[in-house]
């Protein structure tokens, strides 16, 4: 028995060990939880996954995209894609209030995906993510733009704030990295 419990150790140790390096450094971060003490590393809780990153505000004009992207992360969370909001008052639409922020999100449109805590998504101050997928692809030009990103770390698609969560091309993208 204890050397069946020392081999499941140590695979489990190995396999932790591969699941990290596997892992691009990019999300191998700490990052605050919105409204809340705890934190996030997108290395142990998506690695391997698929994720579509969201840069969002709560008093923007696309605030309502909350409820589909809700929907998606509901659709699609078994088949392995995790969906990821970065509150941002980048372009002055973020309430200034976390509180609020965290209102907004899970009591008006009902949210249940991972929001990360208000930091910047532009500039030479943007998170450790948004500085990686800035410099993949573009960085965003307003509230609400859908970063679809491989399991490799590989930003594969951008989509602009007009173009809505249940949009055919977004999901057709979704799709095929799944």
């Amino acid at each position: 028995m204890r050397t069946l419990v020392l081999l499941l150790s140590s695979l489990m140790l190995s396999f932790s060990v591969q699941a990290a390096e596997s892992c691009p450094e990019f999300l191998d971060y700490e990052l605050p939880k919105l409204h809340s003490n705890e934190t996030v590393n997108l290395c142990k809780v998506a690695n391997d996954k698929p994720l579509l990153v969201v840069n969002t505000a709560s008093h923007c004009g696309y605030t309502r995209q909350f409820e589909g992207l809700e929907a998606l992360h509901q659709k699609y969370k078994e088949s392995g894609l995790m969906v990821v909001g970065f509150a941002s008052n980048d372009f002055n639409q973020e309430a200034k209030e976390e509180a609020e922020v965290e209102r907004v999100c899970r009591e008006n449109f009902g949210v249940t995906f991972t929001m990360i805590a208000p930091s910047f998504v532009t500039g030479q101050k943007a998170n450790p993510v948004f500085q990686e997928i800035n410099r993949q692809s573009e960085q965003p030009g307003w509230n609400f733009t859908k970063y679809l990103i491989s399991k490799e770390g590989k930003v594969v698609a951008t989509f602009p704030s007009k173009v809505q969560p249940s949009d055919k091309k977004l999901i057709d993208a979704i799709a095929s990295l799944l």
